[in-house]
């Protein structure tokens, strides 16, 4: 075989190979959601076992005590902006709500067309915060904290999966879809870790539980 048909050949193969992945791709889901990928299990694990354990006390909680949503660039607010970082051909009028786009959740693997079909989820939920410490902070990190676009703390999901996630840790609710729960109890520890909120024994043990097998 003479060089220039081979050079042909490898040429066409390569272009075989490109255009496979490109259907590949349009064959996945229609978006998929940008979460701040998190800390490794074994990082992970080793976090766990320096948080604090205690039982949790939701005395006095209000979610008013996080001001959530707040402007982050120009006139997006928070959730307007995780709604562009997690969607796929997101578009928005002037003052920059989602006027159409598509989302994945990676939750329940649902994909949605209209941005009022998609929560923001507090991946360790501001009620659950303020159970593990943070009715000791200050406004300001409360506000930080629930507008923390940083560490993995805000994802697009479906929004009735949400509201049947409302305030529960690991060890009462964890997402449908199994092949994402290693990511969601990284997640989990990492933002704990990083605030230095306690864990109750029961969420412990559930998220140990989880990440044995990451």
């Amino acid at each position: 075989m003479s060089k220039f048909y081979a050079r042909r050949q490898l040429s066409i193969v390569a272009a075989l190979t490109g255009l496979i992945a490109s259907v590949g791709l349009f064959n996945g889901p229609a978006a998929s959601a940008a979460l701040p990928t998190p800390v490794s299990a074994t990082t992970a694990r080793g976090y766990l076992a320096s948080l604090t354990v205690t039982t949790e006390d939701r005395t006095g909680y209000n979610r008013d005590l996080f001001p959530h949503w707040i402007t982050q660039s120009g006139t997006c607010n928070t959730r307007e902006t995780v709604l562009k970082r997690d969607g796929s051909g997101v578009v928005t009028d002037s003052s920059c709500a989602a006027t159409s786009g598509s989302w994945y959740s990676p939750y329940d693997g649902a994909t949605w067309s209209a941005a009022s079909d998609v929560d923001i989820d507090h991946l360790v939920p501001l009620a659950e915060a303020w159970d593990s410490g943070a009715d000791s902070w200050t406004t300001s990190r409360r506000q930080s904290f629930a507008n923390d676009l940083t560490r993995p703390q805000l994802l697009a999901v479906t929004d009735n999966v949400n509201q049947a996630k409302g305030d529960q840790d690991p060890a009462t609710w964890m997402p449908s879809r199994t092949a994402y729960r290693c990511t969601y109890v990284r997640a989990w520890v990492q933002v704990k870790y990083y605030y230095g909120l306690s864990v109750d024994s029961a969420e412990k043990s559930a998220l140990q539980n989880h990440l044995a097998s990451c």
